[in-house]
């Protein structure tokens, strides 16, 4: 799937303003260990490829093994998020893209930003391949 939700997200990226670097979202070694892959760097892998761009998904981790965040009320989910990564690399004045698989509140990317900022990004953007609908939406029929 990760070569479909490349080309998907490929087609919405605007070629005239491509980042530096694209980072894709950490996983914690626990997580990484019970999937055997990270699904946003197999995307980030195909369209750092197609764009030129160096990917660099060793600059951050994600050092605090949350719960879940698709099985968190949307109210705690920036609270369980909360220092969960790091980043030890100088990116002072350069422009990243985080890319992810599925943004839902946008916790989890809010979190990282603030890190890749505090270590100097001049510019953070979220590439996600999809994005899930609220549960507070009526169902159409």
């Amino acid at each position: 799937m990760a070569l479909v939700l490349a080309n998907l997200l490929l087609a919405r990226i605007n070629k005239d303003s491509l980042p530096d670097f694209i980072v894709p979202m950490p996983l914690h070694t626990v997580r990484l260990r019970e999937r055997g892959f990270n699904q946003a760097l197999e995307i980030g892998r195909r369209v750092a490829k197609q764009c030129g761009i160096p990917l660099l998904p060793d600059i951050c981790q994600r050092i605090k093994d949350t719960a879940s965040q698709a099985e968190l009320p949307w109210k705690e989910r920036e609270k369980n998020i909360r220092g969960a990564f790091t980043c030890e690399v100088d990116l002072c004045g350069k422009r990243i893209a985080m890319l992810d698989d599925v943004m839902t509140t946008g916790a989890t990317l809010n979190e990282l930003a603030k890190v890749l900022r505090k270590h100097g990004a001049k510019h953070v953007s979220g590439w996600v391949a999809a994005r899930t609908l609220s549960r507070a939406l009526p169902h159409q029929s």
